[in-house]
């Protein structure tokens, strides 16, 4: 089964399977088609986490294609300036992870040859496919950005404005650097023609990526982060990656009998996001590279400080807190296959399109990842010569027994720990159908970018006698749409008696594909 943001990734996973690849196959080819039919979220220009089992080692492992800054960039080339800029040259300051997510994932795991599993999104590159809903509405949200940029323009606003759903949209350019990588692996990316090309445009425009920067970037395989919830072991991927957030509030969940708590009730969304809040003061206190500065997981995931954080929840009164505005663009997709293998992952350019700037005549769009570094020298996440930023994306995946049984995750910067914390509980606690756990209404507590109001907004479907209680224990509740995209893109596959139940979000563009 295949579960992804986008319907033509979905069946590209699927027929990768059909045809005799594996698990690992098949979610390279989502990943590599999700950044050509959903280039508003994710692309080669971007980075990505994934979290795999491979059945015959009989454990999860992680893998972090995030990129580093620069060795060339530091603070002082934004002296006088609030922030790093949001968009344009300027923030493109991270070298892209993604191609070298796939070569470690299909290189470590892969059965069929590359260049196949690259096919389909090479295919849907250069011969088109047509706009979704989706795509079109965050182009049209977005077409400020991508004016200021002639090829990204050329490319993303034909005629000189968003394309409609339904026609045809086509990137001769990315297909041609997909082909590269397809015939040269990530040696053609990082030390060959596509290396060259980003960092001569770089250089011509005014950006700070150098070839060396390409040339020295390497992912990092490491061992993800575990926890208990209910008689799930819950995986994460560790730090530079706020996974661990997810795995505190599940923690202090843990101390709480949901069953005895009516879902969709107003104590039921409370206490949900009460840990979230208490959850993301430590996150945003610790969360940067931890080649930098050291982050003391032990005793965030220890059971003890989740007794004490959880003893500070009050159910009849919401805390105060604040979080820093995030990105939301983001793609999640899983992957389980026949032989018992699972691929959880998730892609990002940061914000919609990322930097908004097409790197000369590659048709790649470059991330603007580095942009939430801070300039401030005392920050924890202060920007310094190759460091890896706090990272939003969090894939998810929940054994019983030692072998999967939930792969989860969802699109959307600061609701990521936000939602996946819903789906599982939806799942462990109250028995939900995958599908019926991503459908049900969400919430989204804090600020995402370009959004100054740090409020509560719920899906108005939740019922007004809910939001008036929110409100009277002090939340600053605000309706959203019934299915609003700003609560982001949530999957997940539910894997038990040799069988594969999926769940894809009603807010994406997405599709469950399985064979």
């Amino acid at each position: 089964m295949v579960v992804s943001p986008h319907a033509l990734a979905s069946e590209a996973g699927a027929r990768i399977l059909a045809a005799g690849g594996n698990a690992f196959d098949a979610a390279v080819a989502v990943s590599a088609c999700l950044g050509v039919v959903y280039p508003h979220m994710t692309g080669m220009g971007g980075d990505s986490f994934w979290l795999v089992y491979h059945a015959g080692e009989g454990q999860v492992r992680a893998y972090n294609a995030s990129g580093r800054s620069g060795r060339l960039v530091h603070r002082g080339l934004y002296a006088g300036e609030p922030h790093i800029p949001f968009r344009g040259i300027r923030s493109a300051i991270t070298v892209p992870g993604m191609v070298d997510g796939w070569a470690a994932i299909h290189r470590a795991y892969g059965r069929l040859p590359f260049g196949e599993v690259l096919s389909p999104a090479i295919r849907y590159a250069e011969q088109g496919f047509p706009v979704s809903a989706g795509q079109a509405a965050f182009t049209r949200e977005a077409a400020s950005a991508l004016a200021q940029d002639a090829r990204a323009a050329s490319v993303y606003l034909p005629n000189g404005c968003a394309p409609e759903a339904g026609s045809r949209f086509v990137q001769p350019a990315l297909a041609r650097s997909l082909k590269r990588v397809a015939e040269g692996g990530r040696e053609a990316f990082y030390k060959g023609e596509i290396a060259r090309d980003i960092a001569d445009f770089m250089r011509r425009e005014g950006g700070y990526l150098t070839r060396d920067d390409f040339a020295d970037h390497a992912g990092r395989w490491e061992t993800p982060l575990f926890g208990r919830y209910r008689e799930y072991t819950v995986a994460q991927v560790p730090p530079n990656s706020q996974g661990f957030a997810g795995l505190m509030i599940l923690n202090m969940l843990d101390r709480f009998h949901l069953q005895s708590i009516e879902h969709g009730s107003a104590d039921y969304y409370h206490l949900l996001i009460e840990a979230v809040k208490l959850a993301f003061r430590d996150r945003d206190r610790y969360l940067t590279d931890p080649d930098f500065s050291p982050i003391p997981l032990d005793r965030l995931l220890s059971r003890p400080y989740a007794a004490e954080l959880a003893g500070r929840i009050r159910m009849d009164r919401a805390r105060e807190a604040d979080a820093a505005p995030m990105g939301r663009d983001t793609a999640y997709a899983a992957v389980a296959d026949a032989e018992g293998n699972a691929v959880s992952f998730i892609q990002s350019l940061y914000f919609e399109f990322g930097s908004a700037v097409a790197a000369g005549d590659t048709g790649i769009l470059l991330q603007n990842r580095g942009s939430f570094f801070s300039l401030d020298p005392d920050h924890v996440n202060r920007l310094e010569p190759g460091k890896r930023t706090f990272h939003t994306l969090m894939p998810a995946m929940a054994l019983l027994d030692g072998r999967p049984a939930i792969l989860y995750g969802t699109q959307g910067g600061e609701g990521q720990p936000q939602t996946q914390t819903a789906v599982l509980t939806r799942i462990a606690d109250y028995g939900m159908h995958p599908q019926e756990a991503v459908s049900a209404p969400r919430w989204l507590w804090g600020r995402t970018w370009g959004e100054p109001r740090r409020d509560l907004r719920i899906e108005a479907r939740v019922g007004r006698d809910v939001m008036d209680d929110l409100r009277r224990r002090g939340h600053p509740v605000q309706p959203a749409a019934d299915y609003d995209g700003c609560m982001g893109h949530a999957h997940a596959i539910v894997i038990r008696d040799g069988w594969c139940e999926g769940g894809v979000d009603p807010r994406s563009d997405g599709q469950v594909a399985g064979i």
